[in-house]
């Protein structure tokens, strides 16, 4: 593949003040720039693969700074529509224990959020584009932003562009009175990457789960797991004929403040199943989703094999849960010399 990969998204800023520490006396409030979709991209023009971006932000002195350092990251921000007047925020207080208090979302009437269908032009947008990436973050906002999302992935197929999406579930957002099921199925259709989780399948895509999985937790046996990735997987690709890559993440709390972490990828009738990585004790979860799939992108378009593909994206997200940031700053190189440790 030669052409870009353009992600598409809400851009934010993530406030994190930590609420163990008298952060308003200290006047003290740690924030990131981040997004789902931004943290795939920033990942992909740091490894090296054409990265173009495209979200919506209001022309301010704040918004200007913010396209800058990602042009200096390499991320081509041509496509950004300059529009509305407000920038999305969400807090995500933490304590010492790294035990997030809780999303908080400041995004409503948003620029991105007050986007429609006919606001983008598609043609001009997906020029040189040969992946367009996106997740279900976006049809969570409004029942406009669905209706885009639909749309864009009508366009990318008529024009032959690979489409990836991340089954991101967030229920804070699902609030305009439809249910994921009503819209994220017909969007699907139009995607040959999945990826997500047997558990955001079932809520988004209404995939079958046997009942002992329906609460997720820790408790499982791996081997239930991976037959019931492999049963999701093959369930995926029946309904969305397009669809040629389903990966799943199992990410589990492990100890008191660490992690266990594997994934499976299916294709071509077969589930691969990633290396399993542990730590007692992380840095940031926050971002780790989004780097593996952006560590899925880099290895297809790479023509790496599905093998290969997975063990990259497996270690580069599992690096990322030791990154205070939302977007991993690992090079390739610092995460292959953590595949030969």
């Amino acid at each position: 593949m030669q052409g870009k990969v353009l992600s598409f998204g809400e851009l934010l800023l993530r406030i994190c003040p930590d609420i163990e520490q008298d952060w308003i006396e200290q006047h003290q409030l740690p924030f990131y720039i981040g997004g789902a979709e931004l943290n795939v991209a920033t990942a992909l023009a740091l490894w090296g693969v054409p990265s173009s971006y495209l979200s919506a932000i209001p022309q301010n002195a704040i918004c200007e700074a913010i396209d800058l350092y990602l042009k200096r990251k390499n991320i081509d921000t041509s496509p950004m529509q300059w529009t509305g007047d407000r920038l999305g925020i969400y807090y995500l207080p933490k304590g010492k224990d790294l035990k997030n208090a809780g999303v908080i979302y400041d995004r409503a009437n948003s620029s991105f959020a007050s986007l429609k269908v006919g606001s983008i032009d598609w043609d001009q947008a997906f020029s040189g584009v040969q992946w367009f990436h996106f997740s279900a973050i976006c049809p969570a906002i409004s029942a406009d932003i669905a209706d885009l999302c639909l749309e864009a992935v009508n366009v990318a197929q008529e024009k032959g562009i690979f489409v990836s999406l991340d089954l991101n579930y967030r229920s804070k957002l699902w609030k305009y009175g439809k249910d994921p099921k009503d819209i994220m199925p017909e969007i699907a259709k139009h995607c040959n990457l999945i990826m997500g989780n047997i558990w955001a399948a079932h809520q988004m895509l209404g995939t079958q789960l046997d009942s002992k999985f329906i609460t997720q937790s820790a408790g499982y046996e791996e081997e239930e797991l991976l037959r019931q990735a492999e049963q999701t997987s093959k369930e995926i690709i029946a309904n969305n004929p397009l669809c040629q890559y389903v990966a799943n993440t199992f990410r589990f709390d492990y100890e008191s403040k660490g992690i266990k972490y594997y994934t499976t990828l299916f294709n071509q009738g077969n589930l691969i199943e990633s290396s399993e990585f542990r730590s007692a004790e992380i840095l940031d979860k926050v971002g780790s989703g989004d780097c593996f799939m952006a560590g899925l992108i880099y290895g297809l378009y790479s023509n790496l094999s599905p093998t290969e593909t997975l063990e990259f994206a497996t270690l580069a997200a599992f690096d990322k849960l030791f990154i205070p940031s939302d977007a991993t700053t690992s090079t390739v190189e610092d995460i292959k010399n953590r595949m030969i440790a």
